[in-house]
């Protein structure tokens, strides 16, 4: 049987394809657990942390001013 050229861009589609999806699951293997940073966040808004005017906020509310 023979090749043609949509054949081979069949081919190459399908290994460019195979080849991102084993980058992803490798990242996502490798990275580290998000759990862990979002559990401190809640424990520090339980703790009264709350609305805090910080320099950031300040800055934002000084650039949207009218």
């Amino acid at each position: 049987m023979k090749s043609t050229p949509s054949g081979h861009r069949r081919q190459f589609l399908f290994g460019a394809s195979a080849a991102s999806v084993a980058a992803v699951a490798t990242l996502v293997v490798k990275s580290p657990p998000i759990a862990s940073s979002a559990s401190a966040g809640k424990a520090k808004v339980e703790a009264g942390g709350g609305y805090q005017l910080t320099e950031h906020v300040r800055n934002y509310y000084r650039t949207t001013a009218v």
